[in-house]
C-alpha cells in the first residue's frame, strides 16, 4: 500500500468517524476488498482497529476506526512547545496572567476572523468559518440541520496537548464562535475532543425572540 493511500485512508476515517470497508473503498475509489486488506494492515501496524455491531437480522456491520496511534499521524501543532509556554506562563505570571494571555489570542482570533468572514446568511458565515478552522488544521465543516440550525464539526484539534492542560482555551473558543457570528446567534458544544469524544461539534442557530412559541 503506497504512502499516498495510507494517507488517504486515515484522512477519511479522521474526517467521517468509523466506516465500513465499502464505505472506505467507495471513498477512496477502490474495490470493498481491497479497503478491507488496507484496513487490516493498518490494523497490524495499530492505526485502526475495528467493531462489530449488530444491526437487527443479518450479520453485524464490521466499522473500522482510528485508534490512539492513528489519531497520532495528525499534526499537534507543536504540542510539546505549547505545553512548555502554557507551564512557563503559569509560573511567570499566575492563572490570571494565564487567563490573560489566553483573552488576548481570543481577541486577535476575533479581529481575524471578523475581517475574513463577512456577512451574508447565517448559512454562507458558517461555512465561511468552518473554512477558516480547516486553513487552521481542524478539519471543519458545517452541515445543514433541521430548523435552520447548522452543526460545525472539527474532526480534528491542532492544539489539543495545550487545549488538555489549559481549558481555557476550549472556553474562549466557545466564546470566539458566539462573538464572531454576533448576538443574535446561539452557539452550543455537543460533542468534545476532551470530554473523549473523536470531534467536537457545535449546535449553531438563531436565538428565539423573547416570548416567542415554540
Amino acid at each position: 500500500m503506497r504512502e499516498r493511500s495510507i494517507t488517504r485512508l486515515l484522512h477519511v476515517l479522521k474526517s467521517s468517524g468509523p466506516q465500513t470497508a465499502a464505505a472506505v473503498g467507495q471513498r477512496l475509489g477502490v474495490t470493498s476488498v481491497a479497503a478491507r486488506q488496507h484496513l487490516a494492515r493498518l490494523a497490524a501496524e495499530g492505526l485502526v482497529s475495528f467493531e462489530d455491531r449488530a444491526q437487527g437480522v443479518g450479520r453485524p456491520r464490521r466499522l473500522w476506526r482510528l485508534t490512539r496511534k492513528g489519531h497520532a499521524q495528525f499534526p499537534d501543532s507543536h504540542a510539546q512547545l505549547a505545553l512548555d509556554l502554557i507551564q512557563a506562563a503559569g509560573r511567570v505570571f499566575g492563572a490570571e496572567g494565564l487567563d490573560r494571555l489566553i483573552s488576548a489570542r481570543e481577541a486577535a482570533s476575533l479581529a481575524l476572523y471578523r475581517s475574513r468572514l463577512g456577512g451574508g446568511s447565517l448559512g454562507r458565515r458558517v461555512r465561511r468559518l468552518a473554512a477558516i478552522r480547516s486553513e487552521e488544521g481542524y478539519m471543519a465543516e458545517a452541515v445543514p440541520a433541521p430548523g435552520g440550525e447548522f452543526l460545525l464539526f472539527e474532526n480534528h484539534c491542532p492544539i489539543c496537548a495545550a487545549a488538555a492542560a489549559c481549558q481555557g482555551f476550549c472556553r474562549s473558543e466557545l466564546a470566539l464562535f458566539s462573538a464572531v457570528l454576533g448576538p443574535e446567534v446561539q452557539v452550543e458544544r455537543l460533542e468534545h475532543i476532551l470530554a473523549g469524544a473523536r470531534r467536537c461539534a457545535y449546535r449553531i442557530r438563531r436565538r428565539r425572540a423573547r416570548g416567542a412559541r415554540n
